[in-house]
């Protein structure tokens, strides 16, 4: 065949990959924003937005995982118990009865949405302390894994294979010469040179490990722009959790021009451990099929302090609009003052909507984020919003301490978030996350002494810089923003 043969084929192939993939992602993409960047992608470059689209675009993991819970939901909530249910109803009864939030029908609200989002109701009674150190936390988990007698359960979205993930692995080592049961779960993109010789000697010492959405090496290549198990979550003997915005990493991980990584952990006891437990036991039972014993794993617990707070795990196989509803109705209450922290700021129109409304009714709103994170695309994509909300009145703040990784929000006084949601596109419908709501009033004014001191280590950035930038760099992130929906 000739070279002008070959040519009329690739014209008309790629026209028809083109036309043939309308269909394809008007009906299977539901958000519009999402769905007309795929078709911009496949009309632009039709061979490579198909490729993209089917290792990317297709939602299989979740299908897949969704399918399984439906066939298997009667032991599943065997496992989990009847209040953990998809649709949070029996949560919702608990959420409302609780004295944290008595007479404050803003707090009962988020409440409500939390239990509609997570399954899980508010606990009173629990203990909770922040810390912001890598190796502080590290040295205080070691020292719990050391001290557990029954079970050590760890999920984590990166697991690496450090100086940090060496002594978590020797503790689990030590945990198992002492016949305690330990149970490893981690993303198997996140976490792959994990996967390799430090998971094989851990199985060979009897600790159970497994890997959370398992993909193939070509979709590993390209985990950023993927749906993963982004949480970070130990339980040690069901009586004490970690969780936060922290991986099994050094702070030194990753792109070294960022800086160290700098982010938020707490350690709680109380109550509310019965709750990180069970999401904990459904990600275990998800990627494993393999039942264990509630009544062991997740005793009654008596009161261990006096915060209220509330569990709110998120994903793609559970409302995530209820979510996305919880974080705009806690904007939505502000009086005084808003304080987000996040290293990736991709906003979709209603957390746009609310945060412009929020400044534009006199409420001080500070986003501070790194002055450059380890994702330069998305980077390029966020300074779009970034000069958009500059003139709205909103506050931003470049962090020059480190990468800032810590998602954090607080809403006056009254309301705290934090966890391992940032505040984009991907946490809030594609990623499964875990956060914790703060209801009492001593642990958000907790929360905002850490966001003041990432808030010391800031520059403002204001509306005259951000107007000299160069042109190549406004054009470059006017490109960049078209893709922020798939990212």
């Amino acid at each position: 065949m000739s070279w002008s043969d070959w040519s009329l084929i690739f014209f008309v192939a790629s026209w028809a990959i083109s036309l043939g993939m309308i269909p394809v992602v008007v009906m299977r993409k539901e958000h519009p924003t999402t769905c007309l960047a795929w078709l911009m992608i496949v009309f632009f470059v039709p061979w490579l937005g198909l490729g993209l689209y089917l290792l990317l675009g297709e939602d299989r993991l979740v299908r897949k995982r969704l399918r399984w819970r439906e066939a298997s939901g009667q032991q599943f909530d065997q496992i989990v118990g009847e209040d953990v249910s998809s649709e949070g109803q029996g949560g919702a009864c608990l959420a409302e009865s609780a004295s944290g939030i008595a007479g404050d029908s803003r707090k009962g609200v988020l409440a409500r949405l939390g239990c509609a989002a997570g399954g899980l109701p508010l606990t009173e009674g629990n203990s909770l302390e922040l810390m912001i150190e890598t190796g502080d936390v590290i040295d205080r988990l070691v020292a719990d894994i050391d001290a557990a007698t029954q079970h050590v359960h760890l999920l984590f979205y990166i697991y690496e294979v450090d100086d940090v993930g060496r002594r978590v692995s020797d503790a689990l080592l030590r945990a198992r010469q002492r016949n305690v049961e330990c149970r490893v779960l981690v993303d198997d993109v996140g976490s792959w040179s994990f996967s390799g010789a430090m998971a094989a000697e851990l199985r060979a010492a009897g600790v159970e490990v497994a890997a959370c959405l398992p993909v193939g090496l070509m979709r590993r290549r390209l985990a950023r722009i993927d749906l993963r198990n982004h949480r970070k979550l130990a339980v040690i003997d069901g009586k004490v959790a970690w969780t936060g915005s922290q991986n099994i990493v050094e702070d030194t991980y990753g792109h070294k021009s960022a800086g160290r990584w700098c982010d938020i952990m707490a350690r709680i006891t109380g109550p509310a451990v019965r709750d990180f437990q069970l999401t904990f036991l459904e990600d275990w039972y998800a990627e494993t099929h393999l039942a264990v014993d509630v009544e062991r794993y997740v005793p009654e617990l008596p009161h261990t302090g006096k915060v209220t707070l509330q569990v709110v795990p998120s994903g793609p196989d559970r409302p995530t609009e209820d979510f996305q509803g919880l974080v705009i109705e806690a904007i939505n209450a502000a009086e005084h003052q808003i304080t987000i922290t996040s290293p990736y700021f991709i906003p979709d129109d209603a957390l746009l909507c609310a945060l412009r409304l929020a400044a534009a009714r006199g409420v001080q709103v500070d986003v501070i984020i790194p002055r450059r994170s380890d994702q330069s695309l998305v980077d390029a994509a966020s300074a779009f919003y970034i000069g958009y909300l500059l003139r709205c009145g909103v506050r931003f703040l470049r962090f020059t301490g480190g990468l800032l990784h810590a998602k954090t929000l607080t809403v006056d006084d009254s309301f705290g978030l934090f966890g391992s949601a940032n505040f984009d596109v991907r946490s809030f419908h594609l990623n499964f996350e875990i956060n914790v709501s703060l209801f009492d009033e001593h642990a958000v004014r907790e929360l905002r002494w850490v966001q003041d001191s990432y808030r010391e280590q800031s520059d403002e950035v204001s509306l005259a810089e951000w107007n000299r930038r160069p042109h190549w760099k406004k054009f470059a992130t006017n490109v960049a923003k078209l893709l922020s929906p798939l990212l």
